[in-house]
């Protein structure tokens, strides 16, 4: 499923399986998580793009064939792929440890081909490990979902009241997470959606409303994964001296003009951008430990369009995922 052109739909098409360079593997997709970015990808929302391409970034598969120079990995392994797909390893952010800001950086389903399809081709040297509990469909969530929930949980550090505006994809796993690890919750949904709170409930949350309604206690820190740039004042006002508030997502309507006080006190904010390797085999330990409950919705691969505007519309409760 291509998307050939920013705004509109998906098309299904038949391709030739590319070559495999050095260092890459092909798989088959067993399943593939359906982003929020793939979302502003098709729209016409990210900047830099050229020419068709594939999205999908949180794919599971088996690895059907390896490439030239291939080390550490087998034929028939199950293994995620996911948003980071290759750096260059010499610029000032790789030398630094910071992969994720590399300036030559290159994105599964955005600057390179991604699993909206019946195979992949990906850099073996980005390829994660899945825990064996989670199946196919329940596994590519983690991918990035769970990966960028998981860089934005700990770019927020301690908290013992914590705040999460937006509760979809990412919201839902990291909340597991923050409730195993000993933190109060408190998820903030669209006004009015009674079907989302009581879904943060059922996670662990001890209070869910809308965003337009005050928490029962001051927050430590707050995490935003709605792409909604009005709620960034809104969070910063809900958390308390020395408090951080993290943006999640990739894009994000213009965010208003807000008096100076409501970030004064040594209030943080701050941006995730991408993820590194690091983050990925951190977050799959900790997903081996606690067995998270992944809410999936599977669609088949040729009703992309359907799983898109369901997520646009925000139908879903968790996650889409096409299956092949």
């Amino acid at each position: 499923m291509v998307s050939e052109r920013a705004g509109r739909p998906l098309v299904r098409c038949e391709r030739a399986p590319p070559p495999l360079g050095a260092g890459e593997v092909r798989l088959r997709v067993g399943a593939c998580g359906v982003c929020r970015t793939d979302l502003h990808l098709v729209d016409g929302e990210l900047p830099g793009r050229r020419g068709p391409v594939v999205p999908g970034h949180e794919i599971v598969g088996r690895i059907a064939e390896l490439g030239p120079g291939v080390t550490g990995w087998a034929l028939g392994e199950r293994v995620g792929v996911p948003w980071l797909a290759s750096t260059c390893g010499t610029c000032r952010y790789c030398r630094r440890g910071r992969e994720n800001l590399c300036a030559r950086a290159a994105f599964t389903g955005y600057t390179v081909d991604g699993g909206y399809a019946e195979e992949a081709v990906a850099r073996a040297d980005a390829l994660l490990r899945i825990p064996d509990r989670y199946d196919d469909q329940a596994a590519a969530p983690l991918l990035c979902a769970g990966l960028i929930g998981y860089r934005t949980w700990a770019m927020a550090g301690p908290a013992d009241h914590l705040g999460i505006f937006g509760f979809g994809a990412a919201a839902h796993l990291i909340a597991q997470v923050a409730v195993a690890k000993g933190q109060k919750v408190y998820a903030f949904t669209r006004p009015g959606d009674r079907a989302a709170q009581d879904f943060a409930r059922s996670l662990g949350a001890i209070w869910a409303g809308g965003s337009d309604q005050a928490p029962p206690a001051i927050l430590d820190a707050a995490l935003i994964f709605a792409p909604v740039g009005d709620l960034v004042p809104l969070a910063l006002s809900r958390v308390d001296k020395g408090g951080t508030v993290v943006c999640g997502g990739i894009h994000m309507s213009d965010i208003p003009a807000f008096p100076y006080e409501v970030l004064w006190h040594e209030r943080v904010l701050r941006s995730v951008a991408n993820l590194t390797r690091a983050d990925g085999e951190a977050f799959m330990a900790l997903a081996a430990e606690i067995p998270l409950r992944s809410s999936t919705f599977a669609y088949p691969l040729d009703r992309a369009n359907e799983a898109l505007g369901d997520l646009r519309s925000g139908r879903l409760q968790g996650a889409a995922v096409l299956v092949p």
